[in-house]
C-alpha cells in the first residue's frame, strides 16, 4: 500500500500581518530556517525518508490565487507535486475531497497523511515514528489523528478527548472538543485525557470518501462531479468552477471528525497518537516568538546585525529591511517592518490583529493583499517609487521564463538592463538588450520580455502614464495560460 501526502495549502491569513497578505498567505512566509512554511512541509516526505509504505509525490490543494506561488516553491525544492485548484474558497472539507478522489483516481487507495501546508514541526524523525505508530490502523480503515500533549492551559486551541486501551501508544479517540474557556483548559490539563488537536490526520482514501459520503453527500457530489470535468494544465490539475462553486463550505472538523467519536453511527473506528514534536500552528506574531531561538534576555530577531535591544526583554522584531532597528526600555512588544508597512504590537494582544487588518483595509486595501515585492509565474517585480504619472519597478525574470505578449492604452515603459540579457519584442522587431543597455516601449506598443539565458535577468522598468494600474495590462499571448483570465 502507497503512502500519500496531502498538503492543504489554500488559506489566507491575516494574523500574521503586514508579512502575510491575502495574496501571499502564512504558508510561503520563510520564517524559522530557509525554507517557507509550505516548503517545510513539503520536505517531511522527500526522497530520503524510509517509512513502511512507499511514499508517493505529495498531492497539494490550494487556491488557484497561488498556483504559481506553490509551484515555483516546491520546483525550488525539487519536489514533484501535483497541484489541484480550488476555483473558490469552500473551506478544508471539499478540499481533501478533491484531494482524495485525485488519490483513488490513480487506482492507489493509499493512505493519505493530511497536513496544513502552515504547520511548524520541528522534530521531523518523531514525528515518522508518530506515523509508524498509527499507519496499521489506519491500514484497517480506522481514522488516526495527530494529538499534541498540552503543555499548558490554552484557550485557543481545539482539544481532542482520548481513553487509553494498551500500553501501544495509540489511545481511542472519545470526542472533540471546541476551545474551552481557562477553567475548562486548567481541567482537560490536570485530567489527562486530553490533547491539542494538531488539524494532522491518517486514513485511506476511500475512508474519508465513504466518511463525507455519509455525513455530507452535498459536498461529495459536487466535488466528483467538478473532479471528473477537471483539466490538467501543466503541473495543475483545474476543476469545474461552476459545479465546485456549488458545494456546501465546511471544515473537516465540523463536517467529519466530530461525527467520528467513541460513540457513533457511521462505523468508523477512530484513534490518537499522541506526539511531542514541537508542534505550532503558527497561528500569531506571539507564536513565532515563541517557537524562535531567544537571547538571554528573551528577545528574538531575524536581522541580528541589525537589531539593537537596550533594557528591553521577551520582545520580537522581524524586519524585511535593511534598515536599523533598536528597541529602548521596551517589554512584550512585537516589531514587524516590511517595505510599506509596519506593525509595533503589545504582544499578549495580537489577538486583535484581524480587527486592525479589517479597519486598515477600509482606507489602505492594498496593503492587505500584496506586499511591495509582486511575484509571478515568470519572476517578481518590486514597486521601488511611485508619484503622479510614474512609478518605477526593479524587474527579475528566471531564466528561461517569459512574459505575456502584451500591450498597455495608458502608460509607456522604458527598461534598462541591470544584469543579465533580455530578449524584447516590440511590434515587429525582435532583438536582444544587454547590460547597461535600454528600450522605450511606447503606448499602445505590442511587447513581450524574455530571459533566454542562464542566469536571472534583472531590469529597472520606469512607467509614465496617466494611469499606471496592474489592470491596464492586454495579454495577447501567455505560456501560462493567463489569456483567458
Amino acid at each position: 500500500m502507497n503512502f500519500q501526502p496531502i498538503i492543504l495549502s489554500g488559506g489566507s491569513g491575516t494574523r500574521l500581518w503586514p508579512l502575510s497578505r491575502e495574496k501571499y498567505p502564512k504558508q510561503l512566509l520563510t520564517l524559522f530556517n530557509q525554507y517557507s512554511m509550505l516548503q517545510n512541509t513539503a520536505l517531511r516526505f522527500d526522497s530520503k525518508v524510509r517509512l513502511s509504505l512507499k511514499v508517493n509525490d505529495p498531492v497539494v490543494v490550494s487556491n488557484k490565487e497561488y498556483r504559481f506561488l506553490i509551484a515555483e516553491q516546491l520546483r525550488q525544492i525539487n519536489i514533484n507535486s501535483k497541484i489541484v485548484l480550488e476555483p473558490c474558497g469552500r473551506n478544508t472539507a471539499p478540499a481533501l475531497t478533491l484531494a482524495a478522489l485525485k488519490t483513488l483516481e490513480e487506482n492507489q487507495d493509499a493512505i493519505m497523511l493530511v497536513m496544513p501546508a502552515d504547520h511548524l514541526i520541528e522534530n521531523v524523525n518523531s514525528f515518522h515514528k508518530a506515523i509508524e505508530l498509527g499507519i496499521l490502523k489506519a491500514k484497517e480503515g480506522g481514522v488516526v489523528c495527530f494529538g499534541i500533549p498540552p503543555t499548558r492551559a490554552d484557550i485557543g486551541y481545539g482539544y481532542i478527548k482520548t481513553e487509553s486501551v494498551n500500553d501501544s501508544g495509540i489511545k481511542v479517540l472519545d470526542s472533540f472538543v471546541e476551545k474551552p474557556n481557562l477553567e475548562t483548559a486548567l481541567g482537560y490539563l490536570k485530567s489527562g485525557d486530553y490533547v491539542w488537536n494538531s488539524g494532522i490526520f491518517m486514513l485511506k482514501a476511500s475512508t474519508w470518501v465513504n466518511a463525507i459520503s455519509q455525513l455530507n453527500p452535498k459536498i461529495y457530489e459536487a466535488c466528483k462531479k467538478a473532479y471528473e470535468l477537471a483539466t490538467i494544465d501543466k503541473d495543475f490539475i483545474w476543476v469545474d468552477n461552476d459545479l465546485f462553486s456549488a458545494s456546501p463550505e465546511d471544515s473537516i472538523d465540523y463536517c467529519v471528525m466530530e461525527h467520528i467519536g467513541k460513540d457513533n453511527k457511521y462505523n468508523l473506528d477512530a484513534y490518537v497518537v499522541p506526539m511531542s514534536v514541537g508542534w505550532s500552528d503558527v497561528g500569531s506574531w506571539d507564536a513565532v516568538w515563541e517557537q524562535s531561538n531567544k537571547d538571554n534576555k528573551g528577545n528574538v530577531t531575524n536581522r541580528k546585525e541589525d537589531t539593537f535591544f537596550y533594557n528591553s526583554q521577551d520582545s520580537l522584531v522581524f524586519s524585511d529591511n535593511k534598515r536599523l532597528i533598536s528597541l529602548l526600555d521596551l517589554n512584550d512588544i512585537v516589531v514587524v517592518d516590511t517595505q510599506d508597512a509596519l506593525l509595533v504590537a503589545n504582544k499578549s494582544k495580537l489577538s486583535n490583529i484581524k480587527q486592525l487588518v479589517g479597519l486598515i483595509r477600509e482606507t489602505h486595501m492594498p496593503l492587505t493583499q500584496l506586499g511591495r515585492k509582486v511575484y509571478r509565474p515568470w519572476g517578481n517585480y518590486d514597486s521601488i517609487d511611485s508619484g503622479d504619472n510614474f512609478q518605477v519597478k526593479r524587474i527579475i525574470v528566471n531564466s528561461g521564463e517569459t512574459l505575456s505578449l502584451q500591450m498597455h492604452y495608458h502608460r509607456a515603459e522604458h527598461w534598462v538592463v541591470v544584469k543579465g540579457t533580455g530578449k524584447i519584442t516590440r511590434d515587429n522587431e525582435t532583438f536582444l538588450l544587454h547590460e547597461n543597455q535600454s528600450v522605450y516601449i511606447p503606448i499602445g506598443t505590442v511587447h513581450r520580455l524574455e530571459n533566454p539565458g542562464k542566469l536571472p535577468l534583472e531590469l529597472i522598468e520606469v512607467q509614465s502614464g496617466n494611469y499606471l494600474g496592474e489592470d491596464d495590462i492586454v495579454r495577447l499571448e501567455d505560456v501560462y495560460g493567463r489569456v483567458k483570465e
